[in-house]
């Protein structure tokens, strides 16, 4: 759409998850001197993505972690399973319980 404005209450669900997580990106860049943010969670919203904008994500979330920071990130979507190395399951045991599994 070029440079024009929109309001933020016009975004699609995917880039209203871009702007989110580009924000939390942001915000963990400028931490100051006295506070590192070293660990980054991620609720979903991938699944909203476009496969484009599904991979600019997963290079933002490689690049965190190239520089030492951990990313954990919560989603369904099977491209993500399969780029990250290190996964935990979390899956239904019976009766309200649940078990975690490493996957790798």
């Amino acid at each position: 759409m070029g440079d024009e404005l929109r309001s933020v209450h016009s975004l699609s669900g995917g880039e209203t998850f871009l702007v989110s997580l580009a924000l939390a990106l942001g915000l963990a860049g400028m931490a100051s001197g006295e506070l590192k943010i070293e660990s980054l969670f991620i609720d979903e919203g991938f699944g909203s993505l476009d496969p484009d904008s599904l991979a600019l994500a997963m290079e933002a979330l490689d690049g965190l972690q190239a520089s030492g920071r951990r990313v954990g990130v919560i989603s369904h979507v099977a491209e993500m399973h399969e780029r990250i190395p290190v996964r935990i399951a979390v899956k239904p045991a019976g009766n309200g319980q649940s078990r975690l599994e490493i996957e790798s």
